[in-house]
């Protein structure tokens, strides 16, 4: 772990990961030993269509923690069970999912432990 204070900005990200058909992206940002990101997620985006064909797993397999900024997205498990979470929700996503943009509205979200891999070709 550093010793030294750091600071990164999103908006200058270590790295930027498009998302298909350009409905977002992943500004993701390393600090110490965490990386971090902030996803922007367009209405009419879905984990399925837009990340999987980058994933190449037939559901995501991160586990993702943090907070929605703005927007709705749902995640659906692959046991089927579901949840809905808006502005100012703390969540935290099991491995095995589906995802989409509920609404006209797009999602700005904080992930602090799903993004290492997140959206990479593989």
């Amino acid at each position: 772990m550093s010793q030294m204070l750091e600071k990164k900005a999103l908006n200058e990200p270590d790295e930027l990961r498009p998302f298909k058909d350009d409905m977002g992206r992943l500004a993701v940002v390393t600090l110490g030993d965490m990386t971090m990101g902030r996803g922007e997620f367009e209405p009419g985006w879905r984990w399925s269509e837009h990340v999987k064909p980058l994933a190449g797993t037939d559901s995501c397999q991160a586990a993702h923690t943090g907070v929605v900024l703005e927007g709705r997205i749902v995640v659906k498990m692959d046991d089927g069970s579901q949840m809905e979470y808006g502005p100012g929700d703390a969540f935290y996503m099991p491995p095995g999912h589906d995802a989409w943009v509920v609404g006209d509205q797009r999602c700005v979200l904080i992930d602090v432990t799903g993004v290492a891999k997140y959206a990479k070709p593989h």
